[in-house]
């Protein structure tokens, strides 16, 4: 069976065909429960911060609702050889201020979106394999690489494309304004206001279908309950990232729907796998130890082994969960038949620490987000629960996205912390450069916000080799090979599960759930 059917019969989304939407258009109230933290579409590689800019800025290449690469502001492109792809420029497109678009607005794009100032983490990765452009003309542009790179087309799906003239000179803080926030996109920026709103109007003169909405007000709600009340009463039209605990109560509302569907984000671990000491590792005493008991395969093991991922899925994520050893799920591309669900064996981690010299286990604190992923403080108190039964003392400290990553991923401040990460492209080779990578800023890999500090020479070798194999059925191959080290022999990082990502709308919206899981106006439509 294909991939994509798989994915078509795994989903349980609600769904609406697009048609025609009606002649007078309407407004909607969307609440999302990511923390977008700007309007600069290359400040953050974060998906709340995507799914906000998309509705402004456009993409050469456009994900369909199964992440497969569709027209976009590219109406066409090409491999004319292993480095070269050459890709049509969509004409007759224009600026929300009526600039033409051009082949030099790419060429400016490729300039700005890796080297953004004080970027958490920036869209490096997405850009740097391309060495030159070279703009054949106004509508014509080819993109060398200095090695085969078969994703080309995928990663031109992960960026907006901005206007040099709009862009040149200006800041995050001129985007935030509104200033430099004129794109080609569906929709116009009315209004920001950070860590609250954003509103959007309708661009008439988008090259896209027309939408259904003349007004857009994109709510940031990190709350779960205030979240879903706010649908309850009527206060917005839509939610995302519903909670699991809510799903049946809300699937009774004869005023609401609910629509849900199997996405990409892997929820996992990382875990301070290198460092001589780590800052969060004592004995039960509150003493340092000698050394980072962290570095050792069989602790890191052994904390696998303890978690019941199937004991979440059941009891925490009420059934909206797939258990995993490994990056994608299945039916996706990169997903690893032969690597079965980790075990729960308790008494077998006991053993493995006794192995590793820590028959008395030691005390660990557990950092994660607590407003970011489904039910994300729920589990991160379960697996604290799970690895003090087997000896590891282990504190909770969550907090909210933008200061756990800060710490986590600024400041290298934990040893072992719960996160997520949804790939882009479709494919696991985000998951590999950077989780499992040796940190290389410049060929950005290792460099997201998640420093397990794990370092495998001979498994760089591997991803690099796996990034440039062209031919399709070879690269799955390729990664498998690299997920069996990364993922199941050495635990670079530590899988938990899959999300299953769940909306929740008022009854006359039908909404069609993408496999990419944001959240976006564009989705939505009036019930026929």
């Amino acid at each position: 069976m294909r991939r994509g059917a798989r994915w078509a019969i795994a989903a349980m989304a609600m769904t609406a065909p697009f048609g025609t939407p009606p002649a007078r258009g309407a407004d909607i109230t969307l609440a999302v429960g990511g923390a977008f933290t700007s309007m600069d579409p290359h400040f953050f590689d974060l998906s709340p911060n995507h799914a906000l800019t998309w509705h402004v800025f456009d993409r050469l290449v456009h994900p369909d609702a199964d992440q497969r690469p569709a027209p976009g502001l590219a109406e066409s492109w090409k491999r004319l050889d292993d480095r070269t792809w050459e890709f049509r420029l969509r004409r007759g497109v224009t600026f929300h201020d009526g600039t033409p678009f051009t082949a030099d607005d790419v060429v400016f794009t490729f300039e700005r979106a890796p080297n953004v100032p004080n970027s958490p983490t920036s869209l490096g990765q997405y850009i740097r394999p391309v060495q030159r452009l070279e703009v054949v003309d106004p509508y014509t542009i080819r993109l060398h690489t200095a090695e085969p790179i078969p994703l080309i087309p995928q990663m031109m799906m992960s960026f907006s494309v901005i206007g040099r003239k709009q862009g040149e000179g200006m800041s995050t803080a001129d985007y935030n304004s509104g200033k430099a926030a004129i794109g080609t996109g569906p929709y116009k920026l009315a209004s920001f206001a950070l860590g609250d709103r954003a509103v959007f109007t309708r661009n008439p003169a988008w090259w896209g279908p027309r939408q259904a909405w003349e007004r857009v007000t994109y709510r940031m709600i990190t709350n779960d309950s205030a979240r879903v009340a706010a649908l309850q009463s009527g206060d917005v039209d839509a939610i995302d990232a519903v909670p699991t605990r809510d799903v049946a109560r809300l699937q009774k509302d004869p005023k609401l729907a609910v629509a849900s569907r199997p996405g990409l984000r892997l929820i996992y671990l990382y875990v301070d796998a290198s460092r001589p000491q780590t800052p969060h590792v004592t004995d039960k005493a509150g003493n340092p130890l000698p050394a980072n008991p962290l570095r050792d395969v069989r602790v890191r093991r052994a904390l696998s082994m303890a978690i019941n991922r199937e004991g979440i899925r059941r009891q925490i994520m009420e059934g909206f969960s797939l258990p995993t050893g490994q990056a994608q799920p299945e039916g996706a591309m990169g997903y690893d038949p032969s690597i079965p669900v980790p075990a729960y064996d308790p008494e077998g981690a006991r053993r493995l620490l006794a192995e590793a010299g820590y028959p008395e286990g030691f005390a660990i604190t557990l950092h994660g987000p607590n407003d970011r992923y489904v039910n994300d403080d729920a589990i991160a108190q379960a697996i604290a629960q799970m690895w003090t039964r087997i000896g590891v003392r282990t504190a909770v400290q969550t907090s909210p996205a933008s200061v756990f990553f800060t710490a986590g991923g600024v400041r290298d401040e934990h040893s072992v912390a719960l996160t997520g990460w949804s790939t882009s492209t479709g494919e696991p080779d985000t998951h590999l450069s950077l989780m499992l990578a040796t940190p290389d800023p410049p060929r950005g890999r290792g460099t997201r916000p998640r420093p397990s500090h794990y370092s495998n020479p001979e498994l760089d070798r591997m991803i690099d080799r796996a990034l440039t194999v062209m031919d399709t059925e070879a690269r799955e191959k390729a990664y498998w090979d690299v997920i069996r080290i990364g993922y199941v022999r050495d635990l670079g990082v530590i899988p938990i599960h899959h999300q299953v990502n769940i909306w929740a709308m008022r009854k006359g919206i039908a909404y069609q759930a993408p496999l990419s899981e944001l959240t976006r106006a564009m989705e939505f439509r009036p019930a026929p």
